[in-house]
């Protein structure tokens, strides 16, 4: 169902770049000249640098502190101080925000002047400004209880190893959550609450990603193309014609979704969230949308249904602002990729036997340079069904892993033994890094150490 996408190694070159400074002593031979000289050219270097990074054009009253607002006495932390350059033992006395008495991370009560509030927070600590439009904070979750199913929380445990893996490898924060922040918006309704609150915890982040807790990463390599969302305040993964044609409650899915910190995102929480339990209408909207969605077959109202109900009948309300991502699998449905873990591996296995320099070995940091590399080899695989690229996000709708209650179109076995099988998948290329690998994605406890040029010595594959 998806449609090939037109990614390009420049959708991943905008992240692999860096940026780095290094100290030097001056020798004790130069002249005070020279000094001066170089002094005067490190200093117009800063100058443009900062100029360059500060006077690029916002999106959406963008946040960013301007570079002639930061105070004086403010310095800047530079990449290699700190962690990813950021001073994280920096919080000045400055009023803020969250001196507010009146602010509250409630669903409930409404947030305005977001937009100020988050550059007047950055104004104030100006470490974070650099590379704020980029950055991104990733917020999942599950129920505060022991899972009913036998096994639901180790699966969970595991989902979760891989949200933190594919975080680490990239630099993402990540914000677990398993107590419920408003006792009406429970299940699906639940992430709501926590995008709000996630939001107001971290001004530094210009985007929000939530990720059900039964979806995993299964290309650990490939990175959002934040550039093209970048007239855009909210992506999920869906398709106009089964919104405005088909008027489908599955034309998009809603457990995978990328919002921007802003006032938009803020105020279309609010209306996002009357459609639930903790609003006045909450049986009305259940009746309204099975009367729209003809697909729809239980009762209640739910956030899927209330998301596509807001694009179909407020599309220019909200359709420019919502980027329906059908390019890649953003999220794909677990059934329909399964099948093709194996030969996706033996596709990139190939490459590798032909490419000594994908082969070789690297530290984990340096994750995204090899995939930045492995691209080229991949214009050919397509993106979504039919593709013999990674699928980005493997979803297990349907599954329901904690509590065991699955749609009864699958059995149980073939939810969890395909859970197995996609973790799997996805831990391969992660403890590649570490020297070892799973032989055999069926069995987690199995695990062999990597000869030196893997994959081209050696039976493998």
């Amino acid at each position: 169902m998806v449609s090939p996408p037109e990614l390009s190694s420049q959708h991943y070159n905008q992240y692999y770049s860096s940026n780095s400074m290094a100290k030097r002593k001056a020798s004790p031979c130069l002249t005070d000249g020279f000094l001066f000289l170089g002094g005067a050219f490190f200093a117009l270097l800063l100058v443009w640098s900062f100029s360059s990074l500060f006077n690029s054009t916002p999106r959406f009253d963008s946040t960013l502190v301007e570079s002639n607002s930061l105070g004086e006495g403010k310095k800047p932390v530079f990449p290699g101080c700190g962690t990813e350059g950021v001073n994280l033992r920096y919080d000045p006395p400055d009023e803020t925000f969250y001196d507010d008495p009146e602010l509250s991370y409630t669903i409930e009560k409404k947030v305005e002047g977001w937009d100020q509030k988050r550059r007047e927070w950055l104004k104030h600590h100006p470490s974070f400004a650099a590379g704020a439009r980029e950055r991104v904070v990733l917020v999942t979750g599950s129920q505060p209880k022991p899972c009913k199913n036998p096994i639901g929380d180790h699966l969970l445990l595991r989902f979760f190893k891989n949200k933190v893996d594919y975080c680490r490898i990239h630099g993402y924060d990540i914000f677990y959550n398993n107590v419920l922040l408003h006792p009406k918006m429970k299940s699906y309704w639940a992430k709501i609450p926590v995008v709000k609150a996630a939001m107001l915890a971290h001004p530094e982040a210009e985007w929000i990603w939530w990720v059900d807790s039964d979806a995993l990463f299964t290309d650990m390599e490939f990175k959002l193309p934040l550039e093209r969302y970048k007239n855009h305040n909210m992506v999920v993964h869906g398709w106009p014609r089964l919104i405005y044609e088909k008027k489908s409650w599955t034309s998009l899915n809603a457990g995978v979704f990328l919002i921007r910190n802003c006032q938009w995102s803020m105020d279309f929480m609010d209306t996002w969230a009357n459609m639930g339990p903790i609003g006045p209408d909450y049986i009305k909207w259940g009746d309204i949308q099975r009367s729209t969605f003809k697909d729809k077959l239980f009762p209640e109202s739910d956030d899927q249904s209330a998301l596509v109900y807001l694009l179909y009948k407020e599309r220019e309300k909200y359709y420019d602002n919502i980027y329906l991502e059908g390019e890649f699998y953003f999220e794909g449905y677990w059934t329909e990729i399964l099948p093709t873990y194996d030969n996706i591996t033996e596709k990139y296995l190939e490459i590798e036997r032909g490419v000594s320099r994908l082969r070789r070995r690297h530290g984990e940091k340096v994750s995204e340079f090899y995939g930045a590399e492995r691209e080229q080899y991949l214009k050919e695989a397509g993106n979504g069904r039919g593709s013999w690229r990674r699928p980005f996000i493997t979803h297990f709708t349907g599954c329901q892993p904690c509590s065991g209650d699955h749609n009864q179109m699958y059995s149980g076995e073939s939810c969890w033994g395909g859970m197995v099988k996609a973790l799997n998948f996805a831990d391969n290329q992660v403890l590649r890094k570490y020297g070892f690998m799973h032989p055999d994605l069926r069995d987690s406890s199995s695990v062999s150490p990597l000869p030196f040029d893997y994959p081209d010595d050696g039976p493998w594959g």
